[in-house]
């Protein structure tokens, strides 16, 4: 419950804002505030957890994260499986149940993942991506302290989301935060390599990590076919002029016109 509540508040702050025009980028009317909070939790993934995230990386062995990482992956599937239901997948739903279910005995709690191999392969699916399945848009994208890139929409599945995950039905709460502190810094060593790619790739890493999120998360919601935008429809709706050929005077189309880029 600790966890929630900061993300509710926030979520109902900003929402209550959305009337203020921002400047810029009109998914992100928030800008200044984002901006703010993606240097503090740069700051402290570079003061804490990316200098842990690397003690972990280095000393534990590869197949003990990697029964680390199939392990939460593994608990994360009641999430996936609860959210095929609610989006109507059912033969997905019964892959994602079966898979559940073999890496859980066989795969020894989850540790081994026997299922990808048998041809159950893992889904994505959470309730930020149900709810813009049943046509609620995703709201202003904002910034979470210490979790990262949000919409409202994603902030409110998160939220519903973790009424199904382990840290909320765990009732010890040692072992509930110790399990949390594993993952988050298991999660984290896998993104090592990210992390470099951002500082690199770009001159400005908030915008390219905005932009990144929202096409990511568009995707996921259409499954990898996302609507065209409004610009690429009127494009390809509008009509080709034909050009008179010298030489017989019919309507033709350039031979040798290139391709229009998109």
């Amino acid at each position: 419950m600790k966890n929630k509540i900061p993300i509710l508040f926030i979520v109902l702050a900003l929402t209550g804002c959305a009337s203020v025009p921002g400047k810029g980028d009109p998914r992100d009317p928030f800008e200044g505030y984002n901006r703010a909070v993606y240097k503090f939790n740069d700051a402290v993934d570079r003061a804490i957890l990316k200098p842990v995230a690397q003690g972990y990386d280095t000393a534990v062995p590869g197949p003990v994260k990697t029964g680390i990482r199939n392990f939460f992956s593994n608990l994360g599937e009641v999430v996936i499986i609860a959210n095929d239901l609610l989006q109507g997948k059912g033969e997905q739903g019964v892959s994602d149940l079966g898979r559940f279910l073999m890496n859980s005995t066989i795969g020894l709690i989850g540790l081994i993942d026997i299922a990808t191999p048998a041809g159950l392969t893992k889904n994505n699916e959470d309730f930020g991506q149900t709810l813009g399945k049943w046509g609620v848009g995703p709201g202003p994208y904002f910034m979470l302290p210490f979790i990262g890139p949000s919409t409202v929409r994603d902030a409110f599945g998160r939220l519903a989301d973790s009424q199904l995950q382990y840290f909320t039905w765990v009732e010890d709460v040692p072992a509930r935060n110790s399990a949390y502190a594993v993952e988050t810094i298991d999660t984290r060593a896998g993104l090592l390599k990210a992390g470099n790619i951002l500082d690199e790739a770009s001159l400005d890493p908030y915008n390219f990590l905005r932009d990144a999120y929202l096409q990511r998360r568009q995707r996921l919601v259409y499954d990898g076919n996302p609507p065209h935008s409004k610009d690429d429809l009127e494009e390809e709706d509008e009509p080709t002029e034909p050009t008179k050929s010298k030489d017989t005077g019919s309507d033709t189309k350039p031979a040798d016109s290139p391709p229009v880029p998109r």
